[in-house]
């Protein structure tokens, strides 16, 4: 029951929550320009000359808000602030204690005035020079730590009205009308919140008494709870008491029969003692004689060990001068390799010459016989051209010899 109703006051809160919170889809922009001062803008020259007066004045009372502070630890920002404003600093302190003396012992009346007036005039001329200066202004407000006065709650106070005096100046008739039915509506939004909120109330008071009874009912029931576990260590004391009685009596028969088995264990450690000892006597004859073939062996082991180290430090020599004698094998090993390495070389560039060699033989047996053909072929070629041009001669004579005898 009590989870249902919490369950029930989760929703109907999240529901006030949204009816609260107006979504700005709602609101008219007039309204959210009047709610909103940062999104107004000056729109005539009387605005902004009011603002500039009210900016200005801001300004100045930080300046003065900082003058206390800067004069207390004025070495420090000497340098910062040149000889000119120092100096004049300088000068409206003492004006300061001064008008702080007249105040503390009453005087005459003008002169004491005399001196808030040059005070005044030391604080416009300091001023005067400040605003001269924005910059070293804004160095010395981030510069110089103040703490919290009620000069600031002043400076808070004159921004406020800075910022209402904005709102007043640039909310029109409509605007304020505007406004003044978007509050209405916000009040009745409070209202129906306030009725939703007081039902929520009344829910969870009965929730709250829902939850006292379950409370009482479970007090109720731990009590009893207590009240039988009480009971029950009553009866487990005479439980225990009685559960001890059993175990005491136990014991003393525990005891009693291990006091027994003592007895029997002692008589037969005595019994084994007397028939260790009489082992011992017999075996010791025994251990003599295994004791000294023990030692004759301890010495034959001696005697081959040493025989071992001989043999091994004579096989240790020879195998150092059969590594030698293989290092030296290795290294004219190496240089016969480097030599075969270079008579391969030689030997195949020999080869190559002689390939290369016969190669040309070859071209040249080659060149003899094509030269030999080429000859032979002239000199047939020229024998018959010779045998053609005998055999021409000779039948011209023949036919002359016959035109004659005609």
């Amino acid at each position: 029951m009590a989870t249902g109703d919490s369950s029930n006051l989760m929703k109907k809160r999240t529901l006030v929550k949204g009816m609260a919170t107006p979504s700005k889809a709602g609101i008219p922009l007039g309204a959210m320009k009047v709610l909103d001062p940062g999104q107004l803008k000056p729109d005539s020259m009387e605005t902004e000359r009011i603002l500039t007066v009210l900016d200005e004045t801001i300004v100045k009372l930080e300046i003065t808000r900082l003058i206390l502070w800067i004069i207390g630890s004025l070495e420090r920002y000497a340098r910062m602030l040149g000889p000119e404003i120092t100096s004049s600093l300088v000068e409206h302190q003492k004006l300061s204690m001064e008008v702080q003396h007249l105040l503390s012992s009453p005087g005459d009346e003008e002169s004491r005035r005399a001196v808030e007036q040059r005070l005044k005039c030391s604080l416009r001329n300091i001023l005067r020079l400040f605003l001269a200066n924005p910059l070293l202004y804004h160095g010395l407000k981030y510069e110089v730590r103040v703490r919290e006065s009620p000069a600031d709650v002043f400076v808070k106070a004159f921004v406020e009205f800075r910022d209402f005096t904005l709102e007043r100046l640039l909310t029109s008739p409509d605007e304020e009308k505007e406004k003044i039915r978007f509050m209405e509506d916000i009040s009745l939004e409070v209202e129906k919140n306030t009725e939703i909120i007081s039902a929520l109330q009344e829910e969870l008071a009965l929730a709250i008494q829902t939850r006292d009874e379950e409370v009482n009912r479970k007090d109720k029931t731990i009590e009893n709870l207590k009240t039988s576990m009480e009971n029950l260590a009553k009866s487990c004391k005479a439980d225990i008491k009685q559960i001890m009685k059993e175990g005491e009596k136990q014991q003393k028969e525990d005891e009693k029969a291990s006091q027994d088995r003592c007895a029997r264990l002692e008589q037969d450690i005595q019994r084994l003692g007397a028939h260790f000892n009489a082992l011992v006597l017999k075996h010791r004859a025994s251990e003599l004689v295994l004791r000294k073939e023990k030692c004759e062996v301890e010495k034959e082991i001696q005697k081959w060990v040493q025989k071992y180290d001989t043999d091994m430090s004579e096989k240790q020599a020879a195998y150092e001068e059969l590594q030698a004698a293989y290092k030296e094998e290795k290294e004219q090993l190496s240089l016969l390799m480097e030599k075969h390495a270079l008579l391969l070389q030689e030997y195949t560039e020999i080869e190559e010459e002689r390939r290369m060699l016969k190669e040309k033989e070859e071209e040249a047996a080659q060149e003899e016989a094509r030269r030999n053909d080429a000859a032979t072929c002239i000199q047939a070629f020229w024998k018959g051209y010779l045998v053609r041009s005998i055999y021409k001669s000779k039948l011209k004579k023949g036919k002359g010899k016959g035109k004659g005898k005609k």
